[in-house]
């Protein structure tokens, strides 16, 4: 067990590194933040003084270590465009984006899982294919236009829900949250919804064809052939191993939400790291742009991480095979 989690800690590490370089070096194409920085008036004088204060005239190699070496301590250096220390911006805007993932994580998971199951043994009722007739339109529409017709019928039609923003917000310590007003939770909702709805569709179709799957199996055929309650077999025999190879993808899952926020926040102006990203690349804000980059890849390579242990630790074949 120790040294599988040492192999995978050390293949995380690599991917890190791997991710980070590729995130460098494509930043370097993406246009010269002087130019943005600087107004009409610079001078030659400007612009060398400038460069050489952000370290863009070191070699490649110096400047890949030296956001390394600041990324380990928290310190991605400082925003070209509003001259505040990068960590400080995302400090400001994670409170929202995680408040977002986190209620969309939960109605994914939540109605996912529940309508996995009920379609998998109402699978023959007509309310079963209503849902998964349904559940074609949270696969097939891009989150974007999700987002829009979402704002289209509840905001210019009905009238009950925001259509931007985050509402009022209330300080506890250093977090900003939505939570606790009444126009925060309003302005939750049609985004939550959003971010949620394709990750709730695979959730729910996965967890269907695994049940499926489980319920045909023999063991199963003994368990009721020895009169144990349908429920007992649905939910005590069925479900637990439905749930193993659908950890996998769940955690996954739930790590894609934080990346999609991105669309998600753009469409509603949500205020959170997502939106932060577009402005940035619409600046050339490198140092804002690394630091987004390298976070979502620390999230995404961390949910890895913990699932993998999580799936070795549940399937006992895994911890079979591991002392061969």
């Amino acid at each position: 067990m120790l040294a599988y989690i040492i192999r995978r800690v050390l293949q995380s590490l690599l991917v890190l590194l791997v991710v980070g370089l590729v995130a460098f070096s494509m930043f370097r194409f993406v246009g010269d933040p002087i130019d943005n920085m600087l107004g009409q008036e610079r001078t030659v004088a400007d612009i060398e003084r400038l460069r050489d204060q952000l370290g863009l005239d070191d070699p490649f190699v110096v400047q890949y270590w030296n956001f390394l070496e600041g990324a380990v301590q928290g310190n991605f250096g400082i925003s070209y465009r509003q001259g505040r220390p990068v960590a400080e911006i995302i400090a400001d805007r994670a409170p929202a984006t995680l408040e977002l993932a986190a209620v969309s994580g939960i109605l994914a998971l939540g109605f996912g899982i529940g309508l996995g199951i009920f379609t998998a043994i109402r699978r023959n009722g007509f309310s079963a294919n209503l849902i998964m007739t349904l559940s074609l339109v949270g696969v097939s529409l891009p989150t974007f236009l999700i987002g829009i017709l979402l704002i289209y019928i509840f905001s210019v039609e009905l009238g009950w829900l925001p259509s931007f923003g985050r509402g009022e917000t209330t300080q506890i310590g250093g977090w900003s949250t939505s939570f606790l007003t009444e126009s925060g939770l309003k302005a939750l909702i049609l985004p939550a919804i959003t971010l949620g709805l394709y990750q709730m569709t695979l959730i729910m179709r996965l967890v269907r064809s695994e049940m499926l799957e489980v319920l045909r199996q023999d063991y199963i055929r003994f368990a009721r052939a020895r009169g144990l309650r349908e429920k007992s077999v649905n939910f005590r025999h069925a479900l637990k191993n439905t749930l193993v190879p659908v950890i996998t993808v769940t955690g996954l899952q739930l790590g894609s939400i934080i990346a999609f926020a991105i669309i998600t926040e753009t469409v509603f102006q949500w205020p959170g790291v997502g939106l932060l990203f577009i402005n940035a690349i619409q600046f050339v804000d490198i140092p804002v742009m690394a630091a987004y980059l390298m976070l979502i890849s620390v999230m995404f390579v961390g949910i890895n991480l913990i699932v993998d242990l999580l799936y070795f630790a549940i399937d006992p074949r895994l911890r079979i095979d591991g002392r061969h």
